[in-house]
Parts: C-alpha cells; sequence; structure tokens
C-alpha cells in the first residue's frame, strides 16, 4: 500500500512539473483535436472525419440506431473511466463527478492523451465501459465497420488493427495508476500484444503525445523527448 502511495505522489509531481500535460479531460480533448489534425481516422472503424463531421462512406459505417450520434466524433477511453474510477474511493461517494472534482490522481488519469482516441459516437456510446474480447459474431452492426458489441455479455471486439494498441494502453494505464487487471484480462492483452505489434502510425502517435505528456508508454516503445518541438 504504502508502495502504491509513494509511485502515485511521483506521478502527481511528475505531471505537474510538465506544463503541457493537460490537467482535465476538457483541457485533454481540447489537446486530443490538434493532435490528430494531421491523420484524421477513427479508431473504431476506420472512417475519416472533418473537423467533428465523420465521413461515413469512407469506411461504410451504417448507423445501427443513433445516427445522430455516429456522424460526430467523440473522445472515448480506451480504458473506461468507469474503470479507472471504479477502483477509487471517490467513485463510491459520487462517482465520476465526485471524482473528478476531488481526487487529483484521477483527474490526471481521465486526462491522460495515450488513452484517449476518436471514436464514432454512436460507437463510443454503445461500447460504454465494457471490457474487450474474443467475441462469435461477424461485424454487422455496424455495416462495413470490423466492430462487434456483445450487449448481453457486456464485451466488444474491436478490429485487428487496434487490438494491440488497445492491449498495451491497458497495460500502460495500469502500471501508471495502480488499477488492477483481472488474470483473463491480462491473458487477453498479452496474446494481443504479441500478435499485434506497434506500427508505424502507432509509433509515431506514441511520440507525438509524448512531446505533450512528457512520457511516452513503454509498451509501445521508447521516445525521443529531445526531439520535442
Amino acid at each position: 500500500m504504502m508502495l502504491r502511495c509513494f509511485t502515485l505522489m511521483l506521478l502527481l509531481l511528475a505531471t505537474s512539473a510538465y506544463s503541457a500535460a493537460p490537467r482535465t479531460f476538457s483541457e485533454a480533448k481540447k489537446a486530443a483535436w490538434k493532435l490528430y489534425a494531421g491523420n484524421p481516422v477513427e479508431f473504431y472503424c476506420g472512417c475519416r472525419y472533418n473537423g467533428n463531421k465523420v465521413d461515413l462512406k469512407s469506411c461504410g459505417y451504417v448507423p445501427r440506431k443513433n445516427a445522430q450520434r455516429a456522424a460526430r466524433i467523440e473522445w472515448e477511453h480506451v480504458v473506461p473511466a468507469w474503470v479507472i474510477g471504479h477502483q477509487r474511493q471517490c467513485w463510491q461517494k459520487g462517482g465520476r463527478s465526485n471524482c473528478s472534482k476531488t481526487d487529483s490522481t484521477y483527474r490526471i488519469a481521465e486526462a491522460d492523451l495515450h488513452n484517449l482516441v476518436p471514436s464514432i459516437g454512436e460507437v463510443n456510446g454503445d461500447r460504454s465501459n465494457y471490457g474487450f474480447g474474443w467475441l462469435p459474431q461477424k461485424p454487422t452492426q455496424y455495416g462495413a465497420c470490423p466492430m462487434v458489441v456483445d450487449f448481453k455479455a457486456r464485451k466488444a471486439m474491436p478490429r485487428q488493427q487496434v487490438r494491440g494498441m488497445i492491449a498495451r494502453t491497458y497495460f500502460y494505464m495500469a502500471e501508471r495508476y495502480a488499477l488492477r487487471l483481472s488474470k483473463q484480462d491480462r491473458q487477453l492483452y498479452g496474446a494481443w500484444d504479441k500478435a499485434y505489434p506497434a506500427r508505424k502510425w502507432e509509433l509515431a502517435r506514441n511520440q507525438r503525445l509524448a512531446c505533450v505528456m512528457g512520457h511516452g508508454n513503454r509498451f509501445v516503445g521508447p521516445v525521443d523527448l529531445s526531439a520535442c518541438p
């Protein structure tokens, strides 16, 4: 317990020392728009987007239920805010709103750019706080988008191109914010990490985010902070 507290104290000091890092989820979303401007591709389906408007035809996306929400980009936590907060005392006393107001470690985790990706709004809403996993269903819910959400099982299966990054994000968040991962999740993400190694775009993203956050995701690869503008 003492080691965990000491680690989180160092985290707070390191984050506060790097002034460019967003301090709130609101600040993180503003930073994310700029960071992804050079490669505006939605995470779960691979759609292109312009500003907040999604080009649904670019990935063959067909709205499942909510066409209005499907037309816009939202910023999605790969590791849900629910997972981050649910392991903290602040959540038991007032949920996400209370954590954002009273828990500085939660605010830093919620604003961590390494855990944020652009998502079609409808998919973001459907995925909710579900965990990821293997699912037998064929991806037909969203037209040609290769994403599956099983509402009964409360699980989501992402497209192959992002499974490795999801795994490395979970490992990063678990290590940095002392989050508990189940044995089943560790096995799954370990398999995805090996099966889907980081590609150029993920390595470039890691470097770009490191220049804002002050550190990279070591599970993706090394970064060079001296190369930051």
